[in-house]
């Protein structure tokens, strides 16, 4: 039963970074698209737009990745100064805090999400797209990374260990 959830939780974590990936790859075509509609003298309304939306989603749907992956700026200096039986506590707290945060913005990103639902928010823009479309990739997104953390902290708590990986060769040289 846990290598099930194990599996589910990893495989959620990746496809959350494969939705990161495909994001980006949107924001590239919608930017050639509005290049190429400006060459042609054609107007494509909305495509700023739609590209921010989608680099907010990018975002969001990346986090989770790349907490498990160990690509997050993590302050190592003070983990690394203390004893090995304090680190553990440091690192609970630490994520502790980081998993509270996560739920806090979750739980008021539904609020969100839900009255411009409601009030059938639009964009400012030309396109004049329902804004809760846009929010609910970003809910999800956020969702995932609560998730993640709070999925790591209960591995500090029952193994002892948070299962990121040590991704030295990505990390700055400033470490």
């Amino acid at each position: 039963m846990k290598r099930t959830i194990r599996a589910i939780l990893d495989g959620l974590y990746f496809g959350s970074g494969v939705l990161g990936a495909l994001c980006l790859i949107a924001i590239l075509v919608l930017i050639v698209v509005q290049m190429v509609a400006r060459w042609t003298g054609e107007v494509f309304p909305g495509a700023p737009d739609y590209a921010g939306y989608a680099m907010a989603a990018a975002s969001f749907f990346a986090f989770a990745h790349a907490l498990n992956r160990g690509a997050h700026i993590r302050v190592s200096i003070l983990l690394n100064s203390v004893p090995a039986g304090a680190r553990r506590y440091v690192e609970i707290w630490c994520f502790g805090i980081g998993t509270a945060l996560a739920w806090y913005f979750v739980y008021y990103g539904v609020r969100f999400v839900f009255w411009s639902w409601k009030f059938q928010d639009i964009s400012q823009g030309p396109d004049a797209s329902p804004l809760w479309i846009p929010q609910t990739a970003m809910l999800f997104g956020a969702f995932v990374f609560a998730l993640a953390l709070t999925d790591h902290l209960i591995a500090l708590f029952t193994d002892g260990d948070h299962r990121i990986k040590n991704n030295v060769i990505e990390q700055s040289h400033g470490e």
